[in-house]
């Protein structure tokens, strides 16, 4: 640690991330924060060019709500949006949202982001809500444009540089910690605000993918739950963190589905050729409303294609040669239906080139010519995240202009996606209760999270205070993998066995096979109830004691060891809101075999929950659910 120089940065807002939410913040905080005399400083663990859930690429903006350009309104877009999250859903962040999110997409455009058009010049649409893009450089583009504005501002972006916790002043924010991954450089950001845009979190379970393909994921490997810990971390009431997303993709590339479905209008079927959403109909009756109303909730169809995956009928497949065939074959004449094959079938390999290349691989290596052959898919591990079909994230105030007097209470309190914590706001993955944003989705909540942070950093003009023996003892705790190492690696032969430390890549194994076997993983089917939840409890006790033995032997390392500190604390808050929440609300997603049905009388709310950092103690609270939008 003696060798670890410490930088101690002086902001008045600090954005932790490099993702969509945070190059919207970015953008949004420069403007205003230029205007106002405020000082912006933006921290992200890699490089912005390609960090996020939209790293690789996209083939689809999937929140663009059209409105003027069509039959679409902002309030359809939060009937959908509570419809799909099984009635659960805070439909002032939404609306807030979808309000703004089409001026976004338009942002994107000018920055050169080709959108698809038809012959008229409209975008091309996926889905009702969704347009097609070419997507490999959206990321590149949209962090161009984060930089180009922070760089006009004359503010400050950090890259490589990993938060680790939150700094405090009593109950207020004063900034947060962490370190270089390129240089020994201990990091403390003292700041008036703090904007939390780390995404979700992945492996967390066990994944799939095993062997050399291990940490193959749908959501980005390298997204760790950093959000999560920083707002548990802090105090913050969190919601929804029960509400894990389980995505259905093609198998082991974890290549999109949407295209197939809401533009190719491919069937999924069984291996018996049934298509397991007419055969399993009745099961959705079970679920009124939210069954009975289209397009069907995405945790339900996973729910009727697990039926029968559980009842033996599996593999299931995308019946991609049907759907491409019969598209080109309403081309008209045979030149022209082959014509528009081959169009189709450069689409198909497209949509995974643009944002999945390993499932365009893993065709080829497997022979698969989709216009010929169907495709294998299966429901992935759990993921965290609160921008997709998920909702876990922190509890966070709406905008003050749609609350009424039943709402404001309840969902107001001074600073749109403020969290519970004075001075720390959530965008993105990291602000919870308000899904389908996706990327662009994110992008406008970082506007909307940047701007209400720049005005509680000028409503409130006094810094909080950080006593030097406070950022020793972080100093100490955060760089302690690579002490413990330093002091123990002459033990024995081999770095991963010593009975003084644990690596992290077995730590990481540990939480994952307890995860999997206790909370509803892959392995158990979904499945679990209040006894494997309470004894994956025990499990995680001991596990957060041995964190304690964390070893790093080198930067990279230390960043793996913090990771699964990360990921720990997303863990425990999932498995005690599994717990809490005395029902299945979202089949496909999970199963509480204990308490299997849907239960509206008495667990139609949200489940909130929250930690006190100093005791350890978990608070766990309903909160009610206010309807905006008829």
């Amino acid at each position: 640690m003696a060798n670890f120089e410490t930088k101690i940065v002086e902001t008045d807002l600090l954005i932790i991330g490099g993702g969509m939410a945070a190059c919207g913040a970015a953008v949004e905080a420069a403007y205003w924060a230029k205007k106002n005399g405020v000082k912006v400083t933006l921290v992200d663990k890699a490089a912005m060019d390609r960090s996020g859930a939209v790293a690789m690429g996209l083939s689809a903006l999937n929140q663009y709500v059209g409105v003027g350009a069509g039959d679409n309104t902002v309030e359809d877009y939060v009937r959908y949006v509570r419809q799909d999250l099984m009635g659960v859903t805070r439909e002032d962040l939404v609306f807030n949202i979808a309000r703004h999110v089409d001026s976004t997409v338009h942002l994107f455009e000018k920055w050169g982001l080709p959108i698809w058009k038809d012959e008229n010049g409209k975008y091309v649409h996926e889905g009702r809500w969704q347009v097609m893009i070419n997507g490999e450089s959206y990321k590149i583009l949209v962090a161009e444009a984060a930089k180009n504005a922070m760089n006009a501002a004359g503010m400050e972006i950090i890259e490589r540089v990993f938060i680790t916790e939150p700094l405090m002043d009593g109950n207020k924010v004063a900034g947060a910690v962490g370190f270089s991954t390129r240089e020994n450089k201990f990091y403390v950001f003292k700041a008036k605000a703090v904007l939390v845009a780390a995404g979700g979190a992945v492996s967390v379970f066990r994944p799939r993918s095993v062997g050399e393909g291990m940490g193959r994921s749908w959501y980005p490997p390298f997204n760790s739950g950093s959000s999560a810990y920083m707002t548990l971390r802090a105090g913050a009431e969190m919601t929804c963190q029960e509400v894990r997303f389980i995505p259905v993709r093609f198998k082991d590339g974890y290549g999109p589905v949407g295209a197939w479905f809401l533009l190719f209008k491919a069937a999924a079927t069984n291996a018996f050729g049934e298509n397991y959403m007419v055969t399993h109909a009745d099961e959705l009756k079970k679920y009124a409303p939210y069954g009975m109303v289209k397009p069907i909730p995405a945790c339900l169809r996973n729910h009727l294609g697990m039926m029968d995956t559980f009842a033996g009928k599996g593999p299931l497949y995308m019946q991609t040669a049907e759907a491409i065939q019969k598209i080109a074959a309403a081309a008209g004449d045979e030149k022209a239906a082959k014509k528009k094959l081959k169009h189709l079938e450069a689409e198909a390999w497209e949509d995974f080139l643009d944002m999945t290349i390993s499932q365009a691989i893993l065709w080829a290596a497997q022979n698969i010519e989709p216009e010929k052959v169907p495709s294998e898919i299966a429901a992935c591990e759990p993921y965290f995240i609160g921008s997709h079909s998920g909702a876990s994230g922190a509890w966070v105030s709406g905008p003050e202009d749609l609350q009424t007097a039943g709402t404001k209470k309840d969902y107001f309190w001074g600073y749109a996606n403020m969290t519970t914590v004075p001075g720390m706001f959530a965008a993105g993955d990291a602000s919870g209760a308000s899904s389908h944003k996706f990327s662009s989705g994110s992008f406008t909540e970082g506007r909307i999270a940047a701007k209400a942070a720049v005005k509680y950093c000028v409503d409130n003009k006094t810094r909080p205070a950080v006593a030097d023996a406070t950022i020793a003892e972080y100093k100490t705790r955060t760089l302690a993998p690579l002490d413990l190492y330093e002091a123990n690696k002459g033990y024995a032969n081999d770095a991963n066995i010593n009975p003084n430390f644990i690596k992290p890549r077995d730590f990481m194994f540990r939480l994952q096979k307890l995860m999997d076997e206790y909370a509803g993983g892959v392995s158990m089917q979904f499945t679990t109830n209040k006894h494997l939840l309470n004894r994956g409890l025990e499990l995680l006790a001991m596990l957060k004691e041995d964190s304690s033995k964390l070893a790093a032997e080198s930067l990279n390392e230390l960043m793996r060891c913090w990771e699964n500190m990360h990921r720990v604390a997303q863990a425990e808050a999932h498995v005690r809101t599994l717990l809490f929440r005395e029902e299945t609300r979202w089949p496909g997603y999970y199963y509480r075999a204990d308490t299997p049905n849907m239960d509206e009388g008495n667990w139609k709310c949200f489940a909130n929950c929250k930690v006190d950092p100093k005791t350890g103690e978990w608070t766990m609270v309903k909160r009610t659910i206010h309807r905006i939008v008829e």
